[in-house]
């Protein structure tokens, strides 16, 4: 589910550790006797939905390594309090240092998919899908929206450059919706537009659009739409969206809820990393 392997995602975590680490962590350095070694334990603190625990296996490698590394627990995996997610051994030096970075990543991604978790869980009586957006943390969108994914709600465009979406400012400056909606359909990629009114809905369906945005309607209002568009093209709602109104949303007929909360309003998690010494043991 996580691609440890992809090259926003390593340049992330290699940002993070040099963000933190610096030039070494002095107060290992000054505390810790070299060689000592150590076994981590990374526990949950409150019920979740994990996500990010795979960057584990990375954010160790770009330090050195460890001896022996134990996933125990997936992302994807709705958790409970005390939980054990994973186990690490290796130089005390190596575990403390990359403590503070593990459990950045883990905790914000876990919250991510917490969040998407209960959205995508408050529609799941329906035949609608929760989509992320675009509101994401600068450097970190491939992971957020991994975490999203792992919570159970489906991944937008990832940018710019993977589909089109053309907005009120495009269809402004195109000189119309059809002008628009045939610029968009000669590049073959995927095409969504948005409608504000009654006239620029039966416009955008004239011209062949097969995915629609509706922004800022209540409920009721894109029931009514939904019924007007009666099957021509896919509808996607946005626009304030929240916990306590997405069913309502999703109930309308809608085959998307489009919700930037799941990104930029998404708390950290709370997990904890417990250490103890090894070296007894020789």
């Amino acid at each position: 589910m996580f691609d440890t392997k992809h090259p926003e995602v390593l340049r992330a975590l290699r940002n993070a550790l040099e963000e933190d680490i610096g030039s070494g962590d002095v107060t290992t350095r000054a505390t810790i006797p070299e060689g000592t070694r150590a076994r981590g334990r990374f526990f949950v603190r409150e019920p979740l939905t994990l996500a990010g625990v795979e960057l584990l296996g990375p954010i160790y490698e770009m330090r050195g390594g460890v001896e022996e590394l134990t996933i125990l627990h997936a992302s994807g995996e709705t958790l409970a309090l005390g939980v054990c997610i994973a186990m690490v051994t290796g130089k005390a030096s190596t575990l403390l240092e990359c403590e503070r970075t593990a459990l950045n990543f883990i905790q914000r991604l876990s919250g991510v998919a917490t969040l998407s978790r209960q959205y995508s869980d408050a529609v799941k009586h329906t035949g609608c899908r929760i989509l992320d957006t675009r509101k994401t943390t600068p450097g970190l969108r491939h992971l957020e929206k991994m975490a999203v994914a792992a919570g159970g709600a489906t991944n937008h465009r990832i940018g710019l450059y993977d589909a089109i979406l053309i907005k009120n400012n495009h269809i402004a400056a195109a000189g119309s919706i059809t002008e628009a909606l045939r610029r968009a359909h000669a590049t073959g990629l995927p095409v969504e537009i948005e409608v504000r009114t009654m006239a620029e809905l039966d416009e955008a369906l004239a011209a062949g659009a097969k995915r629609l945005l509706l922004d800022n309607l209540t409920p009721a209002e894109a029931g009514e739409w939904i019924r007007h568009i009666d099957g021509r093209a896919s509808v996607e709602l946005s626009g304030g969206i929240t916990m306590e109104t997405v069913a309502a949303y999703a109930e309308s007929g809608a085959d998307f809820v489009s919700c930037g909360a799941i990104t930029h309003s998404a708390r950290a998690m709370d997990l904890n990393f417990r250490l103890e010494l090894l070296n007894a043991e020789r």
